[in-house]
């Protein structure tokens, strides 16, 4: 007797899912919706390979005998180490710099596709992802970055989200300018900062003081490691950031902020220092160029502000940085209300693309988190979870007639309409609709022998005789039952299904 083989465990990695036919079609009505808005604004498709060679990528350069930290890599017989790409930005950038001479400057165009990460998972947190982005390369003005928050509001309106989210703008200009003025010079301390103005809407601004200083205690009693700055660093950053900026003028800027202390004016002389700096003083003229074009096109501050706390790409952005955060409110695994948060973002790039060419090429673009997007529609009712409308299914009665199915198959599909014969091996009349029923579809046709002797057919309407179908098992059962049932002639097939579609 010989050894059973043994069976795999049929399972996916971890950080991996499948998606079902539901989720695809609702998904691809959502990326629809969204191409939609990007190519109003003049934008066009460009696809890249998932692979890309591993110094392209540039984020997670080798270190190692094998590249892998951060991305998946592998290497090729010509020992050139590929990477999975991690994001649709860097494979961009090469794209640009390769097709340098020929490509109209600026250039505009989105992406969509899958990218990878090989960092450990979690609940909501993939190894494999979807991302649309839209990225214009060539064009150094703020007005490009303003373009961008304006589309990232027109695609929210388009896909139903309406009063729902807003578009967050800051500078990293201002916020490199800010923490000069504080006094924050190491790079580690840069990031500890940065870290603590992104909670502020976890926190608030008394929880961002005490992570900007010593630290902070949650309710838990776990104690996370503040900034170590002293009292006067603290108050020149909560300040900034809570809107008490000036103009390169020293007219003051008031920016609309919930955080932001009613007629409080912060006069020191690091506040001094931040007028005097060039690179804070440049960061505000952008921001107030974007203002001015918001205002000028119609977008009010419920749908795009500007916001000092929006802090992303600690070492990636240079210049406006912009996040779409949805605004409802949704419960968390503890069953506490939360805001939904951030489904998407971006900012200026403009060192990028200049890992390729030795002249300077500005950039700026934004990218949208397919996967956390959809799944905000869902919770607002705005995506559709239903399953596709399946093929109309024509069952085989008498295995020796099949060539007359497959005619009427063939007839259906030659007007237009999903239909396949069924392929099973059973001849069971109540497993073949039960078949149909799996597979969504609107109807099934059955001509048996006596409906072939009278030149008719029986069309059996699934989405009335849903529920009744379930317990019929032979042929004699369902003529007396005839759910959702009714004939036609032969030669009126199409016409019978059409109509029945259209109803």
């Amino acid at each position: 007797m010989t050894e059973k083989t043994k069976l795999i465990n049929p399972r996916l990695p971890r950080g991996f899912e499948d998606r079902t036919p539901g989720d695809i079609a609702a998904v691809g009505q959502m990326i629809e919706t969204i191409r939609k808005v990007y190519e109003r604004y003049g934008f066009d498709p460009v696809e890249t390979p998932l692979l890309e060679l591993t110094e392209t990528l540039g984020k997670f350069l080798p270190d190692t005998d094998r590249p892998n930290a951060g991305v998946f890599s592998l290497q090729d017989d010509d020992e050139q180490w590929m990477s999975l790409r991690y994001d649709l930005t860097a494979p961009l950038a090469r794209y640009f710099a390769e097709n340098f001479e020929t490509l109209p400057k600026p250039y505009r165009s989105y992406r969509q596709g899958y990218v990878f990460r090989n960092e450990k998972p979690g609940p909501g947190r993939f190894r494999q992802f979807m991302q649309f982005d839209a990225d214009t390369v060539g064009a150094p003005g703020a007005e490009a970055d303003a373009e961008m928050c304006m589309m990232m509001a027109d695609v929210m309106d388009a896909l139903g989200l309406g009063g729902k989210y807003v578009v967050r703008v800051n500078n990293r200009k201002v916020l490199d300018g800010v923490l000069e003025a504080a006094g924050v010079t190491s790079d580690e301390q840069k990031l500890a900062v940065l870290r603590a103005v992104d909670k502020l809407d976890k926190f608030g601004p008394e929880g961002v003081k005490l992570l900007l200083g010593a630290g902070r205690k949650d309710e838990s009693g776990d104690f996370t490691k503040g900034a170590g700055l002293d009292e006067a660093q603290v108050a020149t950053i909560v300040r900034a950031m809570e809107g008490e900026f000036a103009q390169p003028d020293e007219a003051k800027l008031v920016l609309d902020s919930p955080y932001r202390s009613a007629n409080e004016i912060y006069v020191s002389n690091r506040r001094q220092f931040l007028l005097d700096s060039p690179l804070y003083r440049e960061g505000m003229e952008e921001l107030d160029t974007m203002r001015k074009l918001f205002d000028a096109a119609g977008y009010t501050a419920d749908k795009i502000k500007i916001d000092p706390s929006v802090v992303r790409g600690l070492e990636y952005y240079t210049g406006p940085v912009f996040e779409i955060e949805l605004t409802f409110k949704v419960q968390n695994e503890k069953g506490q209300d939360v805001v939904f948060g951030s489904v998407g973002g971006g900012g200026r790039y403009d060192g990028l693309v200049s890992r390729f060419r030795r002249e300077p090429v500005p950039a700026t673009g934004f990218s949208i988190g397919v996967s956390r997007l959809a799944n905000a529609l869902k919770l607002t009712g705005n995506l559709g979870s239903k399953e596709p409308i399946g093929p109309v299914v024509v069952l085989v009665m008498d295995k020796d007639q099949t060539a007359r199915y497959q005619a009427m198959v063939s007839e259906l599909r030659k007007a237009g309409i999903r239909a396949e014969m069924f392929l099973g091996s059973t001849k069971n009349f109540g497993k073949q609709v039960s078949y149909a029923d799996k597979r969504n579809a609107p109807a099934v046709v059955i001509e048996g022998s006596q409906e072939r002797e009278q030149g008719i057919l029986q069309i059996k309407d699934l989405v009335v005789g849903k529920q009744a179908a379930e317990g019929i098992t032979d042929n004699a059962e369902w003529k007396a039952a005839r759910p959702g049932q009714f004939e036609v002639k032969r030669e009126e097939l199409v016409s019978a299904i059409q109509k029945l579609l259209s109803e």
